[in-house]
């Protein structure tokens, strides 16, 4: 179904007029929503940015402290100084991710930087919230050429330990991304940590991504970086100061020629990933 207008009046009814601060995840807006058992939304995508092409918007919703995405849901948005907004449908994404913490996904445009007035229309509730639109990508973006950085390994941890937060830990360590990006082969380099991850996402996705990676081992390279040099979660790993990401986790597809041609961030289920491995291998 393809986006709807949604009236001047009924934007302003639903939203108050308002733009209210944006929905992050987190210890400190877990406590704010412990407050009240309201409907909340919860912003996942971290990096939206002006485009005329539609962009993947993904969001939860929470009612009070509890996740509970669940049902069918759409998205309203309204531009920057306006209150005329368009309405898309969304998609339920669940596959591998705990039960009530599957992600609403919609495919929005959004050509104008600014915060954008939102409404989560669900469960017969209009429940407003905002999102933020940045100028340009902060993370690399679809259509450049993947970052050649070194990402750790058994044979050389750069620094980093440990190499995978998960217990036990993943096999997707045994090549560097600067060994396999650009030689030719597609690569998938999932960026995620499942001891230290906020929104804990992280974990359940690594999980998914392992258990579907099977059918595409034979023409796709598989990576996983975690993103701290250590436990503490102090600072970064060099991969992922190198990649200029900022949140997790991302999901990045790269051809042979070393291009990325797909990223999901925030929180993402087997059938998205599913998705993006296929039109890497073109099937």
């Amino acid at each position: 179904m393809p986006p709807q207008p949604m009236t001047r009046r009924a934007f302003l009814t639903a939203a108050g007029g308002l733009v209210v601060a944006t929905t992050v995840a987190g210890p400190a807006a877990a406590t704010e929503r412990a407050k009240n058992t309201d409907l909340s939304p919860v912003v996942l995508s971290s990096d939206l940015y002006a485009s005329p092409d539609p962009q993947r918007l993904a969001f939860a919703i929470y009612k009070g402290s509890r996740p509970s995405s669940s049902g069918s849901a759409k998205l309203a948005l309204a531009a920057p100084g306006t209150v005329k907004g368009t309405v898309y449908p969304t998609t339920l994404q669940k596959a591998g991710l705990p039960k009530g913490r599957g992600v609403y996904v919609a495919e929005a445009i959004l050509p104008i930087a600014g915060a954008w007035n939102a409404l989560a229309l669900i469960g017969g509730k209009r429940v407003p919230f905002a999102i933020q639109v940045n100028a340009q990508p902060k993370a690399p973006g679809i259509g450049t050429p993947a970052p050649r950085a070194a990402s750790p390994t058994k044979a050389d941890t750069l620094g980093v330990k440990p190499i995978c937060t998960r217990k036990p830990a993943c096999p997707l360590h045994a090549v560097s991304l600067s060994d396999v990006i650009g030689t030719g082969r597609p690569v998938a380099a999932l960026f995620a940590t499942p001891a230290l991850c906020q929104s804990q996402y992280c974990g359940p996705v690594l999980d998914e991504l392992l258990k579907i990676k099977a059918p595409y081992e034979d023409r796709v390279t598989f990576v996983h970086v975690d993103i701290y040099r250590s436990s503490t979660g102090a600072d970064l790993s060099p991969t992922v100061e190198a990649w200029g990401i900022e949140t997790e986790p991302w999901l990045y597809t790269i051809d042979g020629t070393g291009t990325i041609v797909g990223r999901l961030d925030g929180a993402f289920g087997g059938n998205e990933m599913t998705a993006q491995l296929d039109a890497l291998v073109g099937s």
